[in-house]
C-alpha cells in the first residue's frame, strides 16, 4: 500500500509540474507573437497595404530576440526606410 501512495503522489507531482510548464508557455507565447506582429505591421504600413515578405518577418524576429542592429539592416535591405526600420525593431523588442 505504501508503494501505491508514493506512485500516486509522484504522478500528481508530475502532472502539476507539467500543467505549470504548459501554462507558462501559453502565457508567454501570445506576447512574443504580438511583438513581432507590431514590427511587421509598421513595415506593412510603409508598404501601404502590401504584405511583408518572409525576410521582413525574419528581421522582425531578430528584433524580438535583441538583435536590433541585424533587424534594422535586414529591414533596410528589403527597402524599408531607416526610420521605419528602427521604429519597427524597437517595437519588436518591447
Amino acid at each position: 500500500m505504501r508503494t501505491s501512495t508514493r506512485t500516486s503522489t509522484r504522478i500528481a507531482g508530475v502532472l502539476a509540474g507539467l500543467a505549470l510548464a504548459l501554462g507558462g508557455a501559453a502565457l508567454t507565447a501570445p506576447a512574443a507573437h504580438a511583438d513581432v506582429s507590431a514590427c511587421i505591421n509598421q513595415v506593412e504600413r510603409e508598404l501601404k497595404g502590401g504584405e511583408a515578405p518572409e525576410t521582413v518577418r525574419a528581421a522582425c524576429y531578430g528584433g524580438l530576440i535583441g538583435a536590433e542592429d541585424e533587424c534594422v539592416s535586414g529591414l533596410t535591405a528589403d527597402g524599408v526606410t531607416k526610420g521605419t526600420a528602427e521604429a519597427a525593431c524597437r517595437a519588436a523588442a518591447e
